[in-house]
């Protein structure tokens, strides 16, 4: 599954190779999906390379190979572009839990890591369960499991290696510790405050600036609801 943003990127380097033939800029790509640096266009591109979508062509200097397209924008014939070498990063395709009710036991996918510090590895695709008490649960809503890797949250109660059970929603309200994603590549466990159109992403460690971003760059994936530490 590809974000919003590596698909329209993806799309957008194959309309102008078919247009031009030839690739767009990285300034290009940046400004076509509005991003504040190419350090997110590195991200983005590497993420499209491990879900298969390009290659980096290791005998050509700086060049991509285009290996195939989302079943909905069709199929083509790979063609060489050329880019900057991307540095490696962590992509955070979009989260999707499981419906459960309230109960004993409730049996939740591990979707994988998501970072308490500055953002790291990919989240995974639940093909991981782990068992959490129903009382955890709120309602009937969609909740899933991460690992938290990073030490962002501690003043908050949340260690490095904890897992924490979250409930899916696009909702988010001031003081929630929310699973949020930066600019459709990046996720982080962080306390939410919106004022006006600006987002602030806090840490609850004073070694950790908050960050702050306009509305649209940041996406509420969830809502943290419950914590299980292993000693």
């Amino acid at each position: 599954m590809l974000t919003k943003k590596q698909k329209d990127l993806l799309e957008f380097i194959h309309k102008r190779v078919q247009r031009d033939g030839v690739p767009p800029s990285f300034d290009e790509m940046k400004e076509a999906l509005d991003l504040r640096s190419k350090s997110g266009i590195h991200r983005l591109i590497t993420a499209l390379e491990e879900r298969g979508f390009i290659r980096r062509m290791a005998h050509r200097a700086r060049a991509i190979e285009i290996v195939k397209l989302p079943d909905a924008m069709g199929g083509f014939v790979p063609q060489v572009i050329e880019g900057d070498k991307p540095k490696a990063a962590a992509p955070a395709p979009a989260l999707k839990g499981i419906p459960v009710e309230r109960g004993d036991v409730a049996e939740l996918p591990l979707m994988g890591r998501i970072a308490a510090g500055v953002p790291i590895e990919a989240i995974g695709d639940g093909d991981t369960s782990v068992a959490v008490p129903g009382m955890m649960l709120r309602g009937r809503g969609n909740h899933y499991a991460l690992e938290v890797r990073g030490d962002s949250m501690i003043e908050a109660g949340i260690n490095d290696g904890d897992l924490v059970i979250i409930l899916e929603t696009e909702d988010a309200k001031n003081g929630d510790i929310v699973v949020a994603q930066v600019e459709g590549y990046e996720a982080t466990l962080k306390t939410y405050r919106k004022n006006g159109s600006s987002i602030a992403l806090e840490a609850a460690n004073p070694a950790y600036e908050s960050r702050v971003f306009r509305e649209g760059q940041v996406e509420v994936q969830g809502r943290l609801v419950g914590l299980i530490r292993s000693y």
